[in-house]
């Protein structure tokens, strides 16, 4: 039985793929920084390994990937939640490169990176800046020599179930209300993993863009709105006040306005045709999570 280790196996993506490793019959080495962390308790009772690393320590990386058949990397972007306000691009630059020595130095063979869609279009435009550190690590792990796969999933759908989207009663981006925005579900970063760790022969020297479905952001809302019961409707913020938090956020959005990640998601369902659309994915988990992230925003703002 082949062992995988998963770095950043506590995250969204690294509890897909652990998940769909572990249902392929995989040994799983999940990395994390603190195993007696809830999540990671989780993963043991799942049946993955739980073992301790840090991506800023190179030797403790190595330690974890030794006698490792492959190896799954995933490292937090500035601005995505549940990062650190003090997260640096240059720390996820860093953190991202280091496991890929780490892979190099122990041999893996097989080194899959969660990427970004659009970062192969590094020479032909001006790029947001997660992109540009997705592509760095990619270059990176290219001038290695690793046998890798490039994973470039567009933005998760699982955006929508908390804070980052969710304000007051409405869905609130500073998405132009009228522009088609690419998303898809985490848990189908979890099926590609598995799907090229099964399948190297195919999957190694390749890097594709994933995406799931492609809505305007008032059709997202009318999605969700109906899949929770209850009107959330779709309110633009203006870049303007993206602007204030951050120049780099405010380039992201207006990116995404004017030119988009642009994933071929008939290509990506004819890898996967189990791939979710925003309804299914609502169906089966979402709606549940958007429900309980709203129960108990209401529940606090009667405490207050």
């Amino acid at each position: 039985m082949k062992t995988i280790v998963v770095v950043g196996a506590t995250g969204q993506q690294g509890r897909a793929v652990t998940a769909h490793l572990l249902a392929d019959g995989r040994r799983v080495r999940a990395v994390t920084r603190n195993p007696d962390a809830p999540v990671a308790r989780e993963l043991a009772r799942a049946g993955a390994e739980v073992v301790s690393a840090e991506m800023d320590d190179v030797d403790s990386l190595i330690a974890v990937a030794e006698d490792a058949d492959g190896l799954f990397s995933v490292q937090p972007t500035v601005g995505s939640p549940g990062t650190l306000a003090s997260f640096s691009a240059e720390d996820e630059v860093r953190w991202g490169c280091n496991v890929a020595d780490a892979a190099h130095a122990a041999g893996v063979r097989h080194l899959v990176y969660a990427s970004l869609a659009g970062a192969g279009r590094h020479n032909t435009e001006k790029l947001p800046q997660n992109t540009i550190n997705k592509w760095r690590i990619e270059q990176h792990i290219t001038r290695l020599g690793l046998p890798a796969t490039f994973l470039r999933p567009v933005s998760f759908m699982e955006n929508y179930t908390g804070g980052y989207h969710l304000h007051d009663g409405t869905v609130a981006t500073a998405f132009a209300a009228d522009v088609p925005q690419q998303i898809m579900a985490v848990d189908d970063v979890g099926v590609f993993a598995a799907l090229a760790f099964a399948q190297p022969g195919d999957w190694i020297g390749r890097a594709v863009d994933l995406a799931g479905d492609e809505l305007t952001p008032v059709q997202i809302a009318a999605a969700i709105s109906e899949a929770v019961g209850r009107p959330l409707p779709y309110v633009q913020i203006p870049i303007e006040e993206i602007a204030q938090i951050g120049e780099v956020f405010a380039f992201a959005y207006t990116w995404l306005n004017e030119r988009g990640y642009r994933a071929d998601i008939a290509f990506t369902r004819s890898l996967h045709p189990g791939l979710l659309d925003l309804r299914t994915w609502l169906q089966r988990t979402g709606a549940a999570q958007i429900a309980g992230f709203l129960t108990a925003q209401n529940t606090t703002q009667q405490d207050r």
